[in-house]
């Protein structure tokens, strides 16, 4: 069989693009091989392989200089390839989060070096401790507590307003049910964001499988829709991850809070109850009705 081409968009990946940035993103799509072309020439890469999510076309490379894997990510959007290369350079420093090698924001691509053996935390168990030094990282080798000038990073109420605003768009009209819990929900996650104790550069999106076993066992973030505000935020998936009661959420709040200086397990266990909304309802239309969505969706 034929290799497929790696600068030509199967359907789903286009149809995923344009879900999230609408028709404007049919002409991005359809410039995708010269783009890439020129990319590649310019930073002298091979791709090897593609895939990508909601928001980019993410390539595997081989560097032509040295055989070194790296990761070519492109997006229809500036903004988003403007903020994760503000948010990755403040974090240069650490071993933590993924390295930045080159970016064009305007042409919506960055360059990032690979990271082995680069497997996802998602779906293994983790360890507290492991966590811990990936959140304290990221809180000590970030920028100071305000936000510098010219900062294209926004603030984390944007965060949660976009992360809301997406949930009650795939809830649909005809579950009026899902609209009030998530507007209720949305309310409690503002009023956390406006009374942020501390102002810190946030990853904003540091779930499981934005995590990766990096060298030596640690863990390394990649992928952040980067904020400015209260770095509990970025603790949140791991306090929910797994839990079905008040219990165990205490007991993981509790535990973090004991390991990374300066999270508060009362915000980390307030935050869970105004997100936890969002995961109850995805999984609510995964088709998974089981005491763990219950417990996010009333918690």
């Amino acid at each position: 069989m034929p290799r497929a081409r790696l600068d030509v968009l199967p359907p789903s990946a286009r149809a995923r693009l344009l879900a999230r940035f609408g028709p404007a993103a049919d002409a991005w799509c359809d410039a995708l091989p010269d783009r890439l072309a020129a990319l590649a020439d310019r930073w002298e890469l091979e791709p090897l392989a593609a895939g990508g999510g909601s928001t980019s076309r993410v390539l595997r490379c081989r560097r032509r200089e040295d055989g070194g894997a790296v990761w070519l990510k492109l997006t229809p959007d500036p903004m988003i390839a403007a903020e994760e290369a503000e948010a990755l350079a403040a974090w240069g420093r650490t071993p933590s989060v993924v390295r930045l090698l080159a970016a064009d924001p305007g042409a919506g691509a960055l360059l990032l070096d690979g990271v082995a053996p680069g497997v996802p935390v998602h779906g293994q168990d983790w360890e507290p401790e492991q966590l811990a030094t990936l959140l304290r990282r990221l809180r000590e080798c970030g920028p100071a507590e305000r936000p510098y000038e010219g900062s294209a990073v926004r603030p984390l109420a944007h965060r949660v307003g976009f992360l809301y605003d997406l949930a009650l768009r795939r809830a649909g009209p005809d579950r009026p049910e899902a609209e009030i819990r998530l507007r209720r929900a949305r309310a409690r996650a503002l009023e956390l964001a406006a009374s942020a104790p501390v102002t810190r550069l946030v990853h904003g999106d540091l779930h499981p499988a934005n995590v990766l076993h990096g060298p030596g066992g640690r863990l390394v973030a990649i992928d952040p829709r980067p904020a400015w505000g209260d770095p509990d935020f970025d603790a949140v998936d791991w306090a929910l991850d797994g839990v079905s009661c008040a219990a165990e959420l205490a007991e993981r709040a509790g535990r973090l809070a004991e390991l990374v200086p300066g999270l508060r397990a009362d915000r980390l266990r307030d935050w869970a109850g105004a997100l936890g909304a969002l995961t109850g309802e995805a999984r609510l239309r995964a088709g998974h009705e089981d005491a763990r969505t219950r417990f996010l969706l009333g918690s």
